[in-house]
């Protein structure tokens, strides 16, 4: 069990994490999700023990560590820009840690050459890391943090700068093979796609802070705030001011909704309306889709799906299509809200959920 309690660094008087508590169960799969300087590797440096909190304390398995240096703790670390011994043979960049550990060397080679299978790296195995590609030098690094069957495995961004196929490939095998460590497996990412393609838990994270912690598909379907929903949208989530007006949210320019009747207890004030891409149609995909009409900005066609930008009652939107739809800038078009996902927040970016009560 890793545990953060109350958990704040700051850096020459600046704020890096604040007051964050966390608690990470064995043999979980626990996603890190926010924007480029949110905090993720911040975090994961004191999960560590590679930084000292400012505030708070790191437990694991019921010890307090905070200050134990890393050397002194059961970590493996992978990150972003991979580090390899550049002298050694792929097969000694992966036995290091167990040599270190002074593993016999029967249980060595067995280690190494599991993992090396694993990871598709056996042909690779007498070659230096120079003469790999770099997604077979990330592999390497990978494969070293497996043989070390640390108890807690901290990946920071590390398939960002692997090719698409390997990413794909990768991402389903990470769990597996970590999964069977009984390790607290942390893994940061600033993509949506990843954390949904992962599982596990997830803690969406803003300017140093935990805005929701848990099972990563709640946390995209049922966000607690506006902040955790922007978080968790790629492309953006679309959003609209409205004013409630009895069963009618009114927009500007005259443009007026109907309020859907699980959110009928709502008390009549100012909200925020959001709704991720792919709920934006040209067809209505239920009886109470609400239609629009929006200005087309630009369509980006990627092949399989459209990503139609458009522009509506001030505010820029992005619908996700499938198909290919080639259509003018300027251009008017009728586009359907489906209304069943529509999410609402109050004036302080908390979500309503059903009958107008704040989500829990």
């Amino acid at each position: 069990m890793l545990e953060l309690r109350d958990v704040s660094k700051v850096v020459s008087g600046e704020a890096h994490i604040s007051h964050v508590s966390l608690t990470f169960a064995p043999g979980t799969l626990n996603v890190l999700l926010g924007p480029t300087l949110a905090g993720k590797t911040s975090l994961m440096r004191l999960m560590a023990g590679l930084d000292r909190p400012t505030d708070g304390s790191v437990w694991m398995e019921g010890q307090d560590v905070t200050g134990v240096p890393v050397q002194k703790r059961s970590v493996a670390m992978v990150y972003q820009q991979f580090i390899n011994y550049p002298a050694m043979t792929v097969y000694e960049n992966i036995a290091s840690p167990l040599r270190v550990a002074g593993v016999d060397r029967a249980t060595i080679d067995r280690k190494v050459q599991h993992a090396a299978e694993l990871l598709h790296l056996t042909p690779h195995l007498r070659r230096t890391p120079l003469e790999l590609s770099g997604g077979q030098q990330q592999r390497t690094a990978l494969a070293r943090a497996m043989v070390k069957e640390a108890r807690l495995v901290l990946l920071d961004e590390p398939l960002a700068n692997l090719d698409y196929k390997l990413r794909e490939e990768l991402r389903a095998e990470l769990p597996k093979i970590f999964a069977a460590s009984g390790a607290i497996f942390v893994y940061a990412t600033t993509e949506p796609s990843e954390a949904l393609l992962l599982g596990g838990h997830t803690a969406a994270l803003s300017e140093g802070r935990v805005t929701q912690f848990g099972p990563t598909i709640e946390l995209f379907r049922e966000p607690a705030d506006l902040i955790t929903a922007q978080t968790f949208a790629d492309p953006p989530l679309n959003t609209v001011a409205v004013e409630k007006k009895g069963a009618a949210f009114a927009l500007d320019g005259g443009l007026v909704l109907q309020v859907p009747a699980r959110l009928s207890g709502m008390a009549d004030d100012a909200y925020t309306l959001g709704f991720q891409p792919h709920h934006l149609s040209f067809q209505p995909r239920t009886a109470d889709a609400v239609s629009v009409e929006a200005r087309v900005s630009v369509t980006e066609i990627t092949g399989s799906e459209s990503f139609v930008h458009l522009d509506f009652a001030g505010r820029r939107w992005v619908m996700l299509e499938e198909g290919i739809h080639r259509l003018e800038a300027g251009e008017t078009v009728r586009v359907f809200l489906d209304t069943r996902h529509m999410l609402v927040f109050d004036s302080g970016g908390r979500r309503i959920s059903a009958n107008g009560a704040l989500a829990a």
